[in-house]
């Protein structure tokens, strides 16, 4: 072999080699995997887990694998405060998925700028990207676009008068200020305003007086296990007015823990659930049964809305890395608030450095519980 011809052999060696052994790119998450909201954080944990494989099966991302760095906050904020330092500090992650729940994402919102990584939070509260911080997004669709959704529903029943139930952490806190603001705006009357507690078991109290204000419909924001409390003491109540929940439960963990009561409820939720409902030819529609195909092969179980979040959180990731040619944080960053027209299980995005959600009111579909499944109102 001519000198020339074995030079460059053994280049193409060496960059082939270096290639193999190229340092992958170590993502992080933190889910609420254990603890009150774990019914949310399992399916994201076992969704991300799933998108990896999948990603690094078909040869990663710019050629090199990715690494998933997984801490469960057990629905406790200080951990998920400690979770966050360490793997911005100690792990050098690119970016974090998570967390679960809004309370915990909006506990580190303003830690991210000092870390200078992104974080795409899987929690829905408008607070969370309102005002914008330059590093954070979130993948569920805000709260504020679930009760638009709601009320516009609930405005074609003929109802004037809603009361409000609302659990009182950081969900419940996004949602009441949301159902306040946006109830009059829907030229309805807000004649209740309750509150319970997370480990409350039992709203009796609260839901009595709601039926003697004579309301037309009642809203209950929260997640389980309270929801499931409220649907089964209203029904105890023999209560006439229409009981609707939050896009908090859209999990058949809810169903499970409501049982009879949680027939005929209704809520907004995200499309993943009904997609089988969806027409032929909706855009989500394809990727949403391939989702749902990829998990139950995985894991033998249903899939969940919140399990979709995280499956969004790493495509969305993939595609920004992509994007920038690097997965230097900050060209990361740059990147995410670039995408549009990205097909997810949650919805369309389109991302801006305005908007770092990238969704609206048309990601949710209004869905009634029949048969203890879920089906599409239309």
């Amino acid at each position: 072999m001519k000198r020339s011809g074995l030079i460059l052999l053994l280049l193409f060696m060496v960059t082939a080699t270096n290639a193999l052994a190229a340092d992958p790119i170590r993502i992080g998450a933190i889910f609420s995997s254990t603890g009150p909201a774990s019914f949310l954080g399992e399916p994201e944990k076992n969704s991300l887990e799933m998108a990896a494989q999948s990603i690094n099966a078909a040869g990663g991302i710019l050629g090199r694998q990715v690494e998933v760095i997984q801490y469960d906050d057990e629905t406790e904020v200080n951990k998920c405060v400690l979770a966050v330092e360490k793997l911005a500090r100690k792990d050098g992650v690119k970016a974090i998925i998570g967390p679960t729940t809004s309370g915990n994402t909006l506990a580190i919102v303003r830690n991210m700028t000092r870390y200078g990584i992104p974080l795409i939070s899987c929690a829905s509260s408008d607070k969370i990207v309102t005002p914008v911080n330059p590093w954070v997004f979130k993948v569920a669709p805000s709260d504020s676009f679930a009760i638009e959704r709601l009320l516009d529903h609930i405005l074609t029943t003929g109802a004037k008068r809603v009361a409000i139930l609302t659990v009182s952490d950081g969900y419940g806190q996004s949602g009441r200020a949301g159902l306040q603001a946006l109830i009059p705006k829907a030229g309805l009357e807000l004649v209740a305003d309750e509150v319970y507690g997370p480990k409350d078991t039992d709203m009796t109290a609260q839901l009595t007086k709601i039926r003697g204000l004579a309301a037309d419909a009642v809203i209950c924001w929260g997640t389980n296990p309270g929801p499931a409390v409220v649907a089964r003491n209203h029904r105890q109540l023999g209560m006439t007015a229409p009981l609707y929940m939050s896009h908090g439960v859209a999990s058949k963990k809810f169903i499970e823990l409501a049982g009879d009561a949680a027939e005929g409820l209704i809520l907004p939720a995200g499309r993943l659930i009904v997609a089988k409902q969806l027409e032929d030819g909706h855009a989500q529609k394809a990727m949403l049964l391939d989702y749902e195909a990829g998990y139950a092969k995985h894991y033998n179980a249903a899939v969940s809305t919140f399990g979709g979040h995280a499956w969004d959180a790493m495509l969305l990731l993939k595609a920004a890395i992509e994007k920038a040619g690097s997965d230097d944080p900050k060209a990361i960053r740059d990147a995410l608030e670039s995408i549009t027209g990205m097909v997810g299980t949650a919805g369309i995005f389109n991302f801006s450095a305005q908007d770092h959600n990238g969704l609206d009111k048309t990601a949710f579909e209004v869905i009634r519980i029949e048969g203890g499944d879920w089906k599409i109102v239309r």
